[in-house]
């Protein structure tokens, strides 16, 4: 389903609605909607599916900070603060170097655009289904 093969941070617009964190309810709805593209029954989502949502709406889980044991938290260095230090860019996990904020929001959408056109053509398919049987 998925053409892009980048890790994300998360949705922030969900089928045109913006959404901040996911609800259990939003995050099962969407394993739905995934079974049914699937072409499968919606109300037998997997865990396969679940987990697929879950990282579609909320994003990659990153790992916490290391637990501070003694050998860990003793200073080895001291940091060599310049008051002209202009500093540096910290990258932002999941995307691309070169990429802009604007182009990964640009990609986020066309994602959701092809999952809402998957959903609502499964939807018909199984509309036109249902009324030659």
């Amino acid at each position: 389903m998925n053409d892009y093969p980048r890790e994300g941070s998360g949705k922030i617009s969900v089928h045109g609605n913006g959404v901040g964190v996911p609800s259990p309810e939003a995050v099962e709805k969407r394993a739905r909607e995934i079974a049914m593209i699937d072409e499968r029954d919606p109300n037998e989502f997997t865990d396969a599916d679940w987990n697929q949502a879950r990282k579609e709406l909320m994003g990659v889980e990153h790992a916490s900070a290391p637990e501070e044991t003694e050998q860990n938290a003793k200073v080895t260095e001291e940091w060599n603060v310049i008051p002209s230090s202009t500093g540096h860019r910290a990258p932002r996990p999941g995307v691309e170097e070169d990429e802009t904020l604007g182009e990964q929001l640009v990609t986020d959408g066309l994602e959701e655009a092809a999952h809402d056109q998957m959903v609502e053509a499964r939807r018909e398919e199984l509309e036109q289904e249902g009324g030659t049987t």
